[in-house]
């Protein structure tokens, strides 16, 4: 035990004595130094994060992600909740180093610090929180202490536990960037090998996802076998599975919380919802509506999971049977209407709304912040709406068939006008390149051809996936646009 005890305050001091080496060499004449470190852990911005080194800019002995080890981040759901408190774990490792270090930030698609880490009570402290300035922007970064260098009894890893609470209000996708060093705890920068990581969180599962990736996949319903089919394009792995009839309307969404798109119909002729859950493979039978109703499922109780929902247009009224606050029921709109239901205040519940196509205007009751009324589209003008800034709310679009043109009313500020697509395709907006922005998107039935702008690069995908008469399960998530 003594010994033990030695070989960390040795560790310790080897590593104090390298940082001050390094803040003293700054100051010397005619050296010009780009990290100014200090005795109580690297200095900000060297997560690897956009606009940012690693520490590789002091540590060069090694390029980066070389000699065997890991950064790692754990913890972090697929889908945040706002509000949410989430313990995560950093654990740097490699097998015959002897100490180590992190550094980890997260940030929205501006590049802004989003949310708050809550480091635990410890004494002496193992983990600190400092501030960098990154394109003219404040970025808070959790990291480190000298305490933090070692874990006594452990060789070969070592980790850090704290907790990130996400913003009240969701702001897209939420990116989580680290780097790690794994030292050989001799005192100097030398030797030392740096490695870097990246992962995020979403607000609301992306859409058409049936793989808990943070990529929506290209996917059909073939009503004629009641086959469902997606096709991965991270790697181009096609799944299929049976699951409907000719006559039902899909319904497709994470109904058991799980982050991955579950199969779910509704048949008309009985008024059944029949879904497959994806967590443990059993299913879920509800007589929950009559046959002129339209699915209108959603989370309506921001449990993070999808509700069995229906609009019933010859009352006007929504039905919903939500997994965690029950029963509801609301009048909202008249025979006419087309539900168009989402998050349009980014509280994390879906909201009611409905397009007129006889006026052009849509009328949303927003979860908070009250009802809103917006005149965007023509009477024979395609639902298209989606989160299409990246912001975490719902924006008012719609696709116009006989001019193959998007109109998209942004809730960041501003609108977009997009030539894509033809009449007779089929709006099918979602995240296609997994930068938590839906993108542009179109079904072509007469020829089985996907579409779509990814809006991280402006680039075009074309994918040959489907037959006529094919459902694209995008769309089964726009009301009544299917």
């Amino acid at each position: 035990m003594s010994f033990q005890i030695a070989r960390t305050s040795l560790v310790k001091l080897a590593f104090i004595a390298i940082f001050l080496v390094i803040a003293i060499s700054g100051f010397l004449p005619g050296e010009r130094q780009e990290v100014d470190a200090s005795a109580f852990g690297p200095s900000a911005s060297f997560t690897d994060a956009p606009s940012e080194g690693n520490c590789t800019a002091c540590h060069t002995s090694f390029p980066v992600n070389t000699g065997g080890g890991s950064v790692t981040i754990s913890g972090l759901p697929l889908d945040y909740l706002p509000g949410q408190q989430v313990p995560i774990t950093v654990r740097t490792a490699r097998d015959s180093s002897g100490a180590f270090g992190f550094q980890m930030t997260a940030i929205n698609s501006q590049g802004q610090t989003v949310g708050q880490f809550t480091l635990p009570m410890q004494n002496p402290a193992r983990t600190q929180t400092i501030s960098g300035l990154v394109n003219n922007q404040i970025r808070i970064y959790v990291q480190h202490t000298v305490d933090g260098l070692v874990t006594n009894g452990v060789f070969g890893s070592n980790s850090w536990t704290f907790t990130w609470t996400a913003p009240a209000q969701r702001v897209g996708k939420i990116d989580f960037y680290a780097a790690g060093n794994a030292a050989d705890g001799l005192g100097g920068p030398t030797e030392d090998y740096i490695y870097t990581t990246a992962t995020a969180t979403l607000s609301g599962t992306a859409i058409s996802n049936f793989d808990r990736d943070f990529q929506s996949d290209i996917a059909v319903y073939r009503p004629s076998e009641g086959v469902w089919y997606s096709y991965r394009l991270a790697d181009g792995n096609v799944k299929s599975f049976q699951w409907g009839l000719a006559g039902d309307k899909i319904a497709p969404g994470d109904y058991d919380g799980d982050g991955i798109t579950d199969y779910a119909v509704f048949r008309p002729s009985n008024g059944v919802w029949y879904i497959r859950k994806s967590s443990d493979q059993t299913f879920i039978f509800a007589s929950f509506g009559l046959g002129n109703d339209i699915p209108a499922q959603g989370d309506y109780d921001a449990d993070g999971k999808t509700d069995i929902a229906v609009y019933r247009p010859s009352e006007g009224v929504w039905y919903l049977q939500r997994s965690t606050a029950g029963f509801t029921s609301v009048q909202w709109g008249i025979s006419e209407d087309k539900p168009a239901q989402g998050d349009y205040d980014g509280d994390a519940k879906t909201d009611l709304a409905v397009f007129r196509p006889s006026t052009g205007i849509w009328y949303i009751l927003r979860s908070t912040g009250g009802f809103s009324a917006v005149n965007w589209g023509l009477s024979t003008d395609r639902l298209a709406h989606g989160d299409h800034d990246g912001d975490g709310k719902t924006d008012t679009a719609v696709f116009r068939p006989s001019t193959g043109v998007w109109y998209v009313l942004r809730s960041s500020g501003g609108f977009g006008i997009v030539q894509f697509g033809s009449n007779g395709d089929v709006p099918s907006p979602a995240d296609f390149d997994a930068d938590g922005k839906a993108d542009v998107a179109v079904f072509r039935p007469a020829t089985g051809v996907w579409y779509f702008v990814r809006s991280a690069d402006g680039s075009i995908g074309i994918l040959q996936f489907g037959l006529n008469n094919d459902r694209p399960v995008p769309s089964g998530y726009l009301g009544d646009a299917q």
